[in-house]
């Protein structure tokens, strides 16, 4: 059932292995283990593949604070700050800065946890700020985008 769930909610998501934990018009959390999928020739995470997460999360955040209303981003502002390695678990956490009636910011953030601290600490890898257009009609030839999201979603 879950990777189903991931699948439909959003397939370039699943395709990476990403896990979505939580979503709520507050908050959309998920996870990841780094794979061949997502590695650059070092076998470090891709930058990229943060930015797809990044602008993942935050609309599927800004479609569900909106009331389902259809969702595209236009400005996506991200910043590397340490690296991922093969084999890490990797976390996500996209919330809301702004919810305006058309325009959504979200900050999504990625880190893995420090194996080598006591306390298993959390260490930043990357930061974003996604904006997200918000207040826009749905098309009639798909008009049940939003069936699945709400299935999922905890309002």
């Amino acid at each position: 059932m879950e990777s189903s769930k991931n699948e439909i909610l959003d397939a370039p998501l699943h395709e990476i292995g990403f896990k979505i934990s939580k979503i709520s018009p507050q908050k959309i959390t998920g996870y990841f283990s780094v794979t061949e999928k997502c590695c650059n020739p070092f076998k470090v995470l891709h930058g990229g593949v943060s930015a797809l997460i990044a602008e993942a999360l935050a609309s599927m955040g800004a479609h569900v604070a909106s009331g389902f209303r259809r969702v595209a981003g236009v400005h996506l502002s991200i910043h590397h700050l340490k690296s991922a390695h093969l084999g890490e678990i990797v976390y996500a956490e996209a919330t809301p800065l702004n919810i305006g009636k058309s325009i959504h910011v979200w900050e999504v953030k990625l880190w893995k946890s420090d194996n080598s601290s006591k306390l298993g600490d959390r260490v930043l890898i990357s930061s974003s700020r996604v904006t997200v257009k918000a207040d826009m009609a749905v098309p009639e030839n798909v008009k049940d985008a939003a069936v699945n999201l709400k299935k999922y979603a905890r309002l």
